[in-house]
């Protein structure tokens, strides 16, 4: 029963994927002891309900009482007052017997004390069924808690030879359409977009969520060394934060951007560039869980010379394009064992075309 009710539980959480940034993603269920299912729920949009409060009044709208109830959670029930009041408390009052959760919250306000909280209540606690799910589901969260930065994610669509566009520049459209809307779904998961300027320049894009529904669009942002981004960007999209990265100071163009919505922040790094790595913390400051990068091969390269990406997924097109942009530009390496180490998480057609995640071997061990 146990592994049933966390497994219907995790199905919860998986419905606040794309909602719930930049809290953590959770389900619950409420189990009687005979087995029925009361109540059950996932945590809506931040400063709205986690996911116990919701099948809390699930199970209330179809008058079951939970006295006695057992509660199956993906994540501790949190103990702290955020947005909104501690989980524990509305446990506790609601009568429940015991609690079994995925995994503790990586969360300092939170790290064991729900879980001390309840059992001074006379709760039963067990802790650990899903537990690798409730982590991946969460791990942009996870990496932001325990690393102080964000899980980076990277989207590169290119032939099987790996060229992303041709030496004109062209690059629309290599893939299909099957791949590009599952492309905006892994957009709408993240909590921001990054880009470079000279994706921006050369291609004018809104970077959004089109293709797929969405309750909201991700952050944008763009590294932008000289602040060249054109006041009549399509990147400026009302109710959408736009974060800006910039090494030169510019104050007059800073004041340009910033009326048209825009934050720019000041971190240069060597050689006129931006410190990449301080702005994947000032991110996590931000609240940003996931980055999903969709930009040119030079700031790819970077990214990944300076060890900062974590995963990818890449897109690859039945076709052969010979000369042309490639991937990345980073290295040159003198040894194979200098190659960046990936392991395949999966790879799956999509169309005619295939789909494979790659997790930079050991990134995940935090």
């Amino acid at each position: 029963m146990t592994s049933s009710n966390i497994k219907s539980a995790l199905e919860q959480a998986k419905g606040s994927l794309l909602l719930t940034s930049p809290n953590p993603r959770v389900g619950a269920i409420y189990s009687a002891a005979d087995g029925r299912i009361l109540g059950r729920g996932h945590t809506q949009r931040a400063g709205g309900p986690h996911a116990e409060i919701v099948a809390l009044r699930d199970a209330q709208a179809h008058g079951h009482s939970l006295r006695g109830a057992t509660a199956y959670v993906t994540l501790e029930p949190c103990s702290h007052h955020g947005r909104t009041g501690p989980c524990c408390d509305a446990l506790i009052a609601a009568g429940i017997k015991k609690v079994v959760a995925s995994i503790a919250d990586p969360n300092p306000l939170v790290a064991g004390q729900g879980f001390e909280r309840l059992r001074a209540a006379g709760i039963e606690v067990e802790v650990g069924p899903g537990a690798e799910e409730s982590r991946e589901l969460n791990i942009g969260f996870f990496s932001r808690m325990i690393r102080k930065t964000p899980w980076v994610r990277m989207k590169v669509a290119a032939s099987l030879d790996g060229k992303t566009a041709l030496d004109n520049g062209k690059s629309q459209w290599i893939t299909s359409d099957t791949a590009r809307t599952d492309g905006h779904a892994w957009r709408a998961r993240s909590c921001a977009v990054l880009t470079g300027i000279g994706t921006v320049l050369e291609d004018n894009p809104r970077l959004d969520v089109r293709l797929v529904d969405t309750p909201r669009q991700p952050h944008l942002v763009v590294v932008d060394s000289r602040l060249e981004t054109p006041l009549d960007a399509h990147l400026f999209i009302a109710g959408r934060a736009l974060y800006i990265y910039a090494a030169e100071q510019n104050d007059a163009k800073k004041a340009a951007l910033e009326a048209r919505g825009a934050t720019v922040v000041y971190l240069p790094g060597s050689g006129g560039k931006v410190d990449l790595a301080a702005m994947l913390s000032d991110l996590a400051l931000r609240e940003v869980n996931e980055v999903h990068v969709e930009a040119g091969h030079k700031l790819n390269g970077s990214l990944i010379r300076e060890g900062l990406v974590d995963e990818f997924v890449v897109y690859l097109a039945p076709k052969l394009i010979g000369q042309g942009s490639g991937m990345a530009s980073f290295g040159p390496i003198t040894e194979l064992s200098q190659a960046v180490d990936l392991e395949f998480l999966s790879t799956d057609r999509l169309g005619p075309d295939l789909r494979i995640v790659a997790r930079v071997r050991g990134r995940d061990l935090f």
